[in-house]
């Protein structure tokens, strides 16, 4: 009796280390991504504020055009780099939140048979 009240002492003891390094993994990862996704937003209104200062500037109809197109080319591609950037993170972040909990996992989920 003694002896299962150590192992599950010992099981609880795992659980609850891993639950805390994964807590560690998850909020250095939001972190990273609440820093990346502010940058993006930087970087996004400065382009937008610059674009429209040069709008501003404009004499011609076809230069107006022009500048709107290359802006939204930029924009567009900024916006695919950011999201495989991002996708990227969260995906990171998965990994080093399940990270803690693969010894557990393994212990717990019993070998499949070798053919």
């Amino acid at each position: 009796m003694i002896q299962q009240f150590e192992t599950f002492q010992k099981a609880s003891k795992e659980n609850v280390d891993a639950a805390l390094k994964a807590f560690g993994a998850t909020s250095k990862g939001v972190q990273t991504i609440a820093v990346e996704t502010s940058d993006y937003a930087k970087k996004s209104f400065e382009a937008s504020t610059a674009t429209l200062e040069k709008l501003a500037g404009v004499k011609t109809f076809d230069k107006a055009l022009e500048i709107q197109a290359d802006y939204v080319k930029t924009a567009f591609e900024g916006a695919v780099a950011q999201m495989t950037k991002m996708g990227e993170l969260y995906q990171a972040l998965a990994k080093d939140a399940y990270k803690p909990f693969e010894g557990i996992v393994a212990k717990a989920v019993p070998a499949a048979p070798k053919a």
